[in-house]
């Protein structure tokens, strides 16, 4: 399979997609996406970002390069999968993915005072980490 038209055809079975089905995913009528298929036309490019952001392997199509190739080990996987997904969950796969990979938030050290202390502040006073206080009964 050499050509855009059959590359495109393999995507769009991959997904599982009739003709109509893919071609609503791209935005065009299902006359325009049998064009494509048959090589008679070629697609623009608003209906590849279309395609792109449904989980079409544009890469793919466009060079014969699977976007797959470059992958390690369960990112495969992950890939394959997250396309397979609808709208909705993709969309809950990259929120969760975003906030795991975030920086972690690091406390900052607490203070801790034991004993009969007594403290008076004059002026202002910066303290980034938090103070703890307890009042009452003395720890045994």
């Amino acid at each position: 399979m050499s050509d855009l038209g059959d590359r495109l055809r393999d995507e769009r079975k991959r997904l599982g997609l009739n003709q109509l089905e893919f071609a609503d995913l791209g935005g065009v009528k299902k006359n325009a996406q049998m064009n494509y298929e048959s090589g008679e036309r070629s697609p623009d490019a608003d209906y590849l970002s279309a395609l792109l952001k449904a989980g079409v392997d544009v890469m793919y199509v466009l060079t014969g390069i699977k976007a797959a190739a470059g992958l390690q080990g369960s990112e495969n996987d992950l890939l394959s999968g997250f396309r397979k997904l609808d709208q909705r969950f993709k969309e809950v796969v990259v929120t969760l993915v975003s906030g795991l990979a975030q920086e972690p938030v690091i406390s900052a050290p607490t203070n801790n005072i034991k004993g009969n202390v007594g403290q008076v502040i004059h002026g202002n006073q910066n303290n980034e980490s938090p103070l703890h206080f307890r009042f009452g009964k003395k720890e045994k």
